[in-house]
Formats: structure tokens, sequence, C-alpha cells
């Protein structure tokens, strides 16, 4: 069923909204992907905060028109699925993911503002940590320098108390 003026001006602003927020993007061929597989990745990307949508190419050329992600406007051939996220991994690390136990979905492309990235590029983006990965670490890292600290005050203590 094809959209009418109305409700393809809605999808463009909807996915103009979503690209204003975002840091990355993703293009996935899912050509001869069954529903249910697709129920899955969709499920992912929703716990993932992930915008994944499968829209009309020429309708998200036209939303990416004149923002950092119009370098994608060549990659949009066939059909395709558009991995959206606010965090310049998310979007990467559940297509990439998915691909791994999914023959018949293939990544074709990504960016983030400004930079076009081919499949290796996406691939190694999906394999740097993400922003919630890095904060924990950082917590961690900041964590341990007092208790580090405090242990060798309770060493020090000790070895004067035995002397």
């Amino acid at each position: 069923m094809s959209l009418n003026l109305t409700e393809k001006k809605a999808v463009v602003a909807e996915v103009g909204a979503q690209i204003a927020q975002a840091q990355a993007v993703v293009l996935a061929e899912y050509r001869g992907m069954g529903v249910a597989n697709m129920t899955v990745l969709r499920a992912e990307a929703r716990k993932a905060g992930v915008y994944l949508r499968v829209l009309k190419n020429t309708l998200v050329r036209r939303a990416v028109e004149g923002t950092p992600f119009a370098v994608l406007a060549n990659e949009m051939v066939g059909p395709l699925v558009f991995g959206i996220s606010a965090d310049p991994v998310s979007a990467a690390k559940v297509l990439n993911n998915f691909a791994k136990t999914n023959d018949k979905f293939v990544i074709k492309a990504g960016a983030v503002p400004n930079q076009l990235m081919d499949v290796a590029g996406v691939q190694a983006l999906a394999s740097t940590l993400s922003r919630e990965e890095l904060l924990a670490k950082f917590a961690r890292t900041l964590n341990e320098v007092p208790t580090k600290f405090a242990r060798a005050i309770a060493a020090v203590r000790d070895a004067k108390e035995a002397a």
C-alpha cells in the first residue's frame, strides 16, 4: 500500500527528527529475511535505544538532505533497514551482532556525522565500547583509587603496630 503525500511528509519529518539527534546511522539489506527474525531484531534494537525502520530510500534521502548524514544518500539502494541511534555505537553494535547470526542480513554502510563508513568501519565501530560501558569502566576506576589508598594506609598502620 503506497503512502499519500501527507503520510510521506510525516515519515520524512519523523526520520528527520531522529536524524537530528543521531550520532550514527547504519544501513543493512534484509532481502530474504523472515518476519520472526525481523521481530527479534526490532526487539533488540528497542532494548538498545536504536530507532529501527524499513523505509523507502527516497524518503530517507529527503530526510538526510542537508544534514551531516547526507553522505549516505548514494548508499541507499535496495531493500534496506535503517538503524539510527543517539549513541554512536548502539546502532552498529545491534545490527552487526544480528548480522553475525543471520546470513541474509547484510550490513551495507554506515555513517557518523560527516563521515561515511564501509562495512569494515561499521564492524570496527561495533567492537568499541558503548557510552554506558565506558562510563561504568570510568566509575570503577575512580572507585579503585580511594580503595587502594585506604589499603595502603592500613598496611602502613599494621606495619607500624607490628614494629
